[in-house]
């Protein structure tokens, strides 16, 4: 039974993978990890391009023509950092706004996934995901990867709460594992 509950599960998780992707496109004239980059640093805690390639998996070259192409955009603005010797990153009010019409329209993408599910099913469906998530080994690091596109405001029970999204103080920026 649990190869066929892990068959099922891979395939969920593409259809829902292939919905929020879709999503994205919708939003954004930008594929790969541009959306997952705008919502990270939308945070608004400064990360450094060096934070954020780590947390979305590029390289240091691919992740500073990301920041260019957003920057270029005028959705992403680069300030110094607390310490001097890199830069932050945060969104700009376009920035902010293409960030909400994200995360809107990855929720929008997967909730007609769960409307066969009754009130008890819901109830059930997400005890057993957060269960699933609580279980999951990683890293800070692969946890902020993760979480990457997750808007954290509808889930204020984290199962795989990752430090990048937590309050740093004014002008300090997260650091990752």
């Amino acid at each position: 039974m649990v190869d066929r509950t892990a068959n099922l599960l891979g395939v969920l998780g593409l259809a829902v993978a292939a919905r929020i992707e879709a999503a994205a496109r919708e939003s954004l004239r930008h594929g790969g990890e541009t959306p997952a980059a705008v919502v990270v640093i939308g945070y608004g805690l400064g990360p450094s391009n060096d934070e954020l390639r780590r947390i979305l998996g590029l390289s240091h070259p691919g992740c500073v023509r990301l920041v260019d192409r957003l920057e270029a955009d005028g959705l992403v603005e680069r300030r110094p950092a607390r310490d001097g010797r890199a830069v932050a990153l945060f969104l700009t009010p376009a920035g902010h706004e293409l960030r909400e019409t994200l995360l809107a329209g990855r929720l929008a993408a997967i909730r007609p996934m769960l409307q066969p599910l009754d009130e008890a099913d819901d109830a059930a469906f997400a005890g057993l995901l957060h269960k699933l998530l609580a279980a999951l080994p990683g890293s800070d690091n692969e946890r902020c990867h993760l979480c990457r596109l997750c808007d954290d405001r509808v889930c204020s029970d984290c199962p795989i709460p990752a430090n990048f999204r937590q309050s740093a103080p004014a002008g300090e920026h997260f650091r990752p594992e």
